[in-house]
């Protein structure tokens, strides 16, 4: 019987580290939570301050420049729509007095083509008319020479 109880204490001194452990785990978390908490609770109140700042004066601050920026923002771009607005309709007004010349011109090259074309037959029975005659003067002409010829080949 004694043999297990010294063995028991054996164990316990030699194998058991829970008590020592524990206390050491103790002493850790004390010390710790004293150092740490110190620092955490510093923080918290920075933390606090900065919130209550950032409410009270840095986002109605933001909130008045960005009112006012984005109101000039708008009327910037209200007055680049309208710009753009314009320019587009100076386009669309351009295109169509450039395609109603295009028709114009185009509608006078027919007119002309045809006047062209109608007068080709008048013009070309001139020039048929005067190859006739020219050619019955040479007619003519060579006639003479043949006589000519004729006249000069009997002597």
């Amino acid at each position: 019987y004694f043999i297990f109880i010294d063995l028991g204490e054996i164990h316990s001194r030699l194998l058991d580290h829970r008590p020592i452990i524990q206390g050491e785990t103790r002493y850790f978390v004390k010390e710790f939570e004293e150092k740490r908490g110190l620092r955490e609770m510093r923080v918290l109140e920075n933390l606090k301050n900065m919130i209550c700042e950032t409410n009270e004066h840095t986002l109605p601050k933001c909130k008045e420049t960005m009112r006012d920026n984005l109101n000039q923002v708008l009327l910037r771009l209200q007055a680049a729509n309208d710009s753009v607005c314009r320019l587009q309709q100076r386009e669309q007004e351009r295109k169509k007095i450039h395609n109603d010349h295009l028709i114009a011109s185009e509608k006078q090259q027919i007119l002309q083509w045809e006047a062209f074309m109608k007068e080709q037959p008048h013009k070309r029975a001139e020039v048929d008319e005067e190859h006739r005659k020219a050619m019955e003067r040479l007619r003519e002409q060579y006639a003479e020479m043949e006589k000519d010829l004729a006249k000069l080949s009997t002597f």
